[in-house]
């Protein structure tokens, strides 16, 4: 097994971080397409401030066409990928975040990204008011208006069904036997060739072959 879940586990980068031979050891990427992601990156991180960093104004900007969007999934998936946590997302972080998409990429590593994702508070626990919080925003996110109280319905039910322990708070263990048992939740985290994740950068890419970056 690759040594993506060690990279994925945030440690910090090393010394040839940046390096397309090392990100393709270390992902589930060939040089060829770390090569191809480099090309897209240049567009993200110079469109609104040329500095070879991608700043979360750039991210809201590729998904939204609007820099000053704001929401909260979005700003739950920058901070994941910015794996330093300075702000910014260098090249290394950009490509070792894609990677947890890649169809390749094995279902354990998809399921530990979800659950930081809805870890907000960092707790190795999702607390009923984080996954409230998420589930908004994913709606919000999907254009769906659904009620307080369908809101309020979807979460008690997945607190029930996934809280095993009966503590109010979903751990890890319980997380992925939840998520195991409820295999459409990853549809989104398998996105074959990264076309839909890269489909969200539609003003970036222009000149990408979207279907080389398997």
């Amino acid at each position: 097994m690759r040594a993506f879940r060690n990279c994925f586990s945030l440690k910090k980068p090393k010394p040839g971080f940046e390096e397309p031979s090392i990100l393709a050891a270390e992902t589930h990427f060939t040089v060829n397409k770390v090569e191809a992601l480099h090309d897209l990156f240049k567009k993200l991180s110079s469109s609104v401030i040329d500095d070879g960093l991608i700043h979360k104004e750039e991210f809201q900007l590729a998904f939204f066409n609007n820099s000053n969007k704001q929401n909260f999934f979005l700003d739950r998936l920058f901070d994941l990928f910015d794996i330093k946590r300075n702000g910014a997302i260098v090249f290394g972080e950009f490509v070792l975040s894609l990677s947890v998409f890649h169809p390749r990429a094995p279902e354990a590593d998809k399921i530990s990204y979800l659950f930081r994702l809805y870890d907000i508070k960092q707790t190795r626990f999702i607390e009923r008011d984080e996954l409230k919080e998420m589930v908004s925003a994913l709606l919000s996110e999907s254009d769906l208006s659904l009620s307080i109280d369908a809101v309020e319905s979807i979460v008690d039910k997945t607190v029930m069904e996934a809280n095993l322990k009966c503590d109010g708070k979903i751990d890890e263990e319980e997380w992925k036997e939840f998520v195991t048992n409820n295999p459409y939740i990853l549809k989104n985290m398998t996105l074959p060739y990264l076309k839909e994740l890269t489909f969200a950068f539609r003003s970036f890419i222009l000149n990408t072959d979207v279907t080389d970056l398997e």
